[in-house]
């Protein structure tokens, strides 16, 4: 707890002077060039046979997966909401966990959409440091985990400690005198990620085909989309992306 807090308070500092996503600095762009190339390969030779393995699946196999991993994403959510203020949203989402947790079997149904509780977008702790004004600080790009700022990876180390849901799998939490083992949150972002990729198959090749400098326009749409979040002026969560806010496994997330 003691190492979480220096980490947040460096991070205060190191970014306290960025706020918006035009002045967000590459600080170490030679290095996050070289970083993104190795993602690049990484996805073509994993990743993207993957998804579109995984893209044959039945549509509705499909949806469960999403449903079930849209509903896991609220142990971070509804937190966030709260440490924001925004009351409306911590109602709604805090709804649609406890509806679609057990109504909707585990979330693989969505019961919660048709009783009122709206699907919103996500929320994490680096969307909650720039709400209370802590800018981007230098642009990073991450082996496997792609884009981030030192803001947000704060932000996603705070995920995962302050996370009920990683607590009790990787972190060997108990709930109920049960622990649900590392491989159960493991195979949980995998499938997130994978069924991420399967949906934008076709974005992320016209992305590559379109840009004349990749690794800059996915750091302008990484930036431009998480200054929206902030803002709370995006669409919905299933609007057409390229950024992810999960942990994601594909250069471009």
């Amino acid at each position: 707890m003691k190492f979480l807090i220096q980490l947040v308070l460096s991070a205060f500092i190191l970014t306290s002077a960025t706020n918006s996503f035009a002045d967000t600095k590459d600080c170490f762009e030679k290095i996050n060039r070289g970083v993104f190339s190795f993602n690049q390969g990484l996805d073509r030779a994993i990743f993207k046979p993957v998804a579109k393995g995984y893209s044959y699946l039945p549509n509705t196999i499909q949806k469960g997966v999403r449903n079930v991993t849209s509903n896991v994403s609220h142990t971070v959510t509804i937190p966030n909401h709260l440490l924001q203020g925004n009351f409306k949203n911590f109602y709604n989402d805090s709804g649609r966990f406890l509806i679609n947790t057990t109504l909707g079997i585990l979330g693989i149904f969505d019961p919660a959409e048709k009783l009122g509780f709206k699907k919103l977008d996500p929320e994490d702790y680096g969307q909650t440091l720039g709400f209370w004004g802590v800018g981007n600080g230098c642009y990073l790009m991450l082996p496997v985990f792609g884009p981030t700022t030192t803001r947000d990876a704060v932000g996603k180390v705070a995920n995962a400690l302050f996370d009920p849901f990683y607590l009790t799998t990787v972190g060997d939490q108990t709930v109920l005198d049960n622990n649900f083992g590392d491989s159960t949150y493991y195979v949980e972002r995998g499938f997130d990620n994978v069924d991420f990729r399967a949906r934008n198959l076709k974005n992320f090749d016209t992305l590559e085909k379109n840009s004349v400098d990749l690794y800059s326009t996915v750091r302008s749409l990484y930036l431009q989309k998480r200054e929206n979040l902030i803002s709370n002026s995006s669409g919905s969560e299933d609007a057409v992306s390229y950024t992810h806010l999960t942990l994601p496994t594909t250069p471009y997330v």
